[in-house]
């Protein structure tokens, strides 16, 4: 009976010393961090009905944009993602693409509003327009937590000697938030104040 103790205690503490309950722990805040990620895009969503309301009763001809909006918005609510579908890189690029299409259409939205001064006036709207900003602030902070914990994650499972055990146990590295448009944004926009080039 004491020799079976004896291998448990003796597995556990080769176990701790081996990285899995680091890699566990690691796992765990990754999780949790996505969930704030889903916390915060929840939020986003809740918000945009009344947005849609409000700027519909000031710019009924904008019906395209609000269209888009409310597409978007549908889109998104379609997409189930847990934290353990965070770990499918196809599913997660999946997910911040729909997140992307819906805040590209919310800029659209928002520019719409300039052309209805009125609209600009009305104080809901612009409770709305300040939620949906400070939103987007949570948004930034709950992924950039999301990525710091997958970086923390992805380091312990990919250094020596806790790769072995994450062989052992088939962990495997965890997909991480990239830029859709890396290529686009990492190229120098051109400024020019002279005349525009005519097409060839």
């Amino acid at each position: 009976m004491w020799k079976k103790w004896a291998m448990a205690l003796l597995l556990a503490a080769s176990l701790s010393g081996c990285g899995y309950n680091a890699m566990q722990t690691q796992d765990e805040a990754a999780n949790a961090a996505w969930s704030e990620v889903i916390n915060q895009y929840q939020r986003r969503a809740d918000l945009i009905p009344n947005l849609v309301k409000t700027v519909q009763g000031y710019a009924k001809h904008e019906k395209e944009v609000l269209t888009q909006v409310t597409a978007a918005r549908a889109r998104v609510g379609s997409i189930q993602m847990d934290a353990s579908m965070a770990t499918d890189e196809k599913k997660l690029n999946d997910f911040a693409a729909a997140q992307n299409q819906l805040g590209s259409a919310l800029s659209r939205l928002l520019v719409v509003s300039e052309n209805y001064p009125q609209l600009k006036a009305d104080q809901s709207f612009r409770d709305l327009q300040a939620q949906l900003e400070g939103t987007e602030n949570r948004i930034a902070l709950a992924r950039k937590r999301y990525i710091d914990s997958v970086q923390a994650y992805n380091s312990t499972v990919r250094t020596f000697p806790n790769n072995l055990t994450a062989m052992m146990f088939s962990l495997k590295t965890r997909p991480n938030f990239t830029v859709e448009n890396e290529k686009a944004i990492s190229t120098a926009p051109q400024v020019s104040f002279g005349e525009p080039e005519a097409s060839k």
